[in-house]
């Protein structure tokens, strides 16, 4: 990609369930991973963020969060934190901790460019103390501080992650990111006008949050279906300004007096995609 369509920016959610798992194994996934590692760094600019989404799962020794980070060291992005968002939702269990985390890996390329203000949230502060003298007087971080609400950091509390009931919804879409972490990722690492690059559309989160940030996106996804989703997700924003289908779905011409499914009723991403680890 070259000119002013050359990314600066990657936000990439590759399917990772355990039936993709038990079909070809973590050491195919993460040869198919650094394919489109390496095609990704390839399309971006020589300054640019490139952010992962990836799971664990817990029952099988993490992978393939583990694994995917340990092949990282061998390619040239650099690392730069780990992210975890917390879900408001969790995955409740009588025999373990609820699982309420999803991991954001975050790598540059080169010395990309970093809105810090992009970072700060609607969370008030609420904890006094870490003082530190300043000049002859000693004060606090309230006082010395430029805002009255937290950061993000590198642990997001404030993101409700997506289910049937809100807006966002996208029937069928079981790995689907809320656009306010995407929208938050594209504040901090792209500015108006710039390309972003996402290589795995499924519900359109990503092209829908450039839209609205006044980003350009390059998309795309291995399932015709996940592109028809995507599609008619922004021709739906475009047109009567709603996020999403929710109580709907997005094939309600085809199959017009059915309803959305709640989380868990189908199967997961992946489950039936026998394309899912072909190379990009």
């Amino acid at each position: 990609m070259v000119g002013d369509f050359q990314p600066v920016l990657a936000i990439q959610d590759p399917p990772y369930n355990h039936v993709a798992f038990e079909q070809r194994g973590v050491k195919e996934y993460v040869e198919w991973s650094r394919r489109w590692v390496r095609n990704t760094y390839c399309s971006l600019s020589a300054n640019a963020a490139f952010y992962v989404w990836l799971g664990a799962d817990q029952s099988n020794g993490f992978q393939p969060l583990p694994d995917f980070m340990v092949m990282m060291r061998d390619e040239p992005f650099a690392p730069r934190s780990f992210i975890t968002m917390r879900n408001q939702r969790g995955y409740g269990t009588q025999q373990n901790w609820m699982a309420v985390r999803q991991e954001l890996l975050y790598y540059t390329k080169g010395k990309p460019s970093f809105n810090v203000q992009a970072e700060y949230t609607d969370i008030p502060k609420i904890l006094r103390g870490y003082y530190k003298k300043v000049g002859d007087k000693v004060t606090e971080n309230f006082e010395r501080s430029n805002s009255e609400n937290i950061r993000a950091g590198n642990v997001w509390v404030d993101i409700q992650q997506v289910f049937y009931r809100m807006e966002e919804n996208v029937s069928g879409c079981y790995a689907q990111k809320p656009l306010k972490c995407v929208e938050r990722i594209i504040s901090a690492s792209s500015t108006p006008g710039d390309v972003v690059l996402d290589l795995f559309s499924h519900s359109g989160s990503t092209l829908l949050a450039a839209e609205i940030a006044g980003r350009r996106c390059l998309t795309g996804d291995i399932d015709p279906i996940y592109c028809e989703i995507t599609i008619r997700r922004l021709e739906r924003y475009r047109k009567i300004g709603k996020l999403g289908w929710q109580n709907g779905h997005p094939f309600e011409r085809e199959f017009p007096g059915t309803t959305s499914q709640e989380p868990g009723d189908g199967p997961p991403r992946g489950a039936s995609e026998p394309l899912l680890f072909e190379g990009v």
